[in-house]
């Protein structure tokens, strides 16, 4: 009796192989571009990403968690013995504080700092947010980002707009703490305090203001500087060098 033969494979019988149904999709091509590479944040593009998370999260906490008071004490027979307070924080609506009447007189804040101070936090979250998408771009789609001429240059344009955005925010920011700690520092030299009403004034620190706004400034450069990097990743600079081989050769 013959032995049992062996199957015909699927080459030898010509029948077609299974497909991937996913092949040629839309699907397969992103599958196709997306990649793991945590090797992009030992690049220059990278670090300062790092870089600009970090700081920008540091100038609009600085800001947005700042408060502090103005304590008042009057020359009034009717008034406690220690000091009123009025309390203001972010956004420095101070003509919204709450004023306290003593005496017949009221005592109350004047000024509104609220657009320098949330334009500049605005720019500050826009930041936070970018960063950490583009961080996805950087390690998910590097390799659609290198091929695809136009992610480069948006991410290019875009960091223009947030490093004119913190250079304008940081210089209206700076205007905005001079006025907050001009109004509270002469605050005893308002039309309430006539007829040495208010017997003594004393106002918050602002140094931790006073460090936002430098790190507003620090921002700036971090995103300004970072367009060197940038620059390098645009189709620009990469024709400009094939340019120049081609020149030498």
């Amino acid at each position: 009796m013959d032995s049992a033969q062996p199957m015909p494979t699927q080459y030898e019988t010509g029948m077609p192989t299974a497909q991937d149904p996913n092949a040629g999709s839309p699907y397969q091509a992103i599958r196709t571009a997306m990649s793991i590479n945590l090797s992009v944040f030992k690049e220059p593009r990278g670090v300062m990403r790092i870089l600009q998370f970090i700081f920008s999260i540091c100038a609009f906490a600085t800001t947005t968690g700042f408060s502090s008071s103005v304590y008042v004490t009057v020359n009034c027979p009717e008034s406690k013995p220690e000091p009123y307070r009025l309390d203001y924080s972010y956004p420095f609506r101070l003509d919204h504080v709450p004023e306290i009447t003593v005496c017949n007189r009221s005592l109350h804040l004047i000024g509104d700092f609220s657009s320098d101070a949330q334009f500049f936090v605005a720019t500050g979250v826009l930041s936070f947010l970018y960063c950490i998408g583009i961080a996805v771009v950087y390690v998910m789609f590097d390799a659609l980002y290198q091929s695809n001429g136009l992610l480069p240059l948006a991410d290019f344009f875009l960091t223009v707009t947030l490093a004119v955005f913190w250079l304008s925010g940081s210089a209206a920011w700076a205007n905005g703490l001079n006025g907050l700690k001009g109004t509270t520092s002469k605050f005893k030299e308002t039309s309430q305090c006539s007829d040495n009403f208010c017997k003594h004034v004393q106002f918050g620190n602002f140094s931790e203001l006073t460090i936002s706004v430098i790190l507003g400034f620090l921002n700036f450069f971090l995103w300004a500087s970072d367009l060197w990097f940038l620059y390098k990743e645009t189709p620009w600079f990469k024709m400009k060098q094939g340019a120049g081989v081609n020149s030498a050769a």
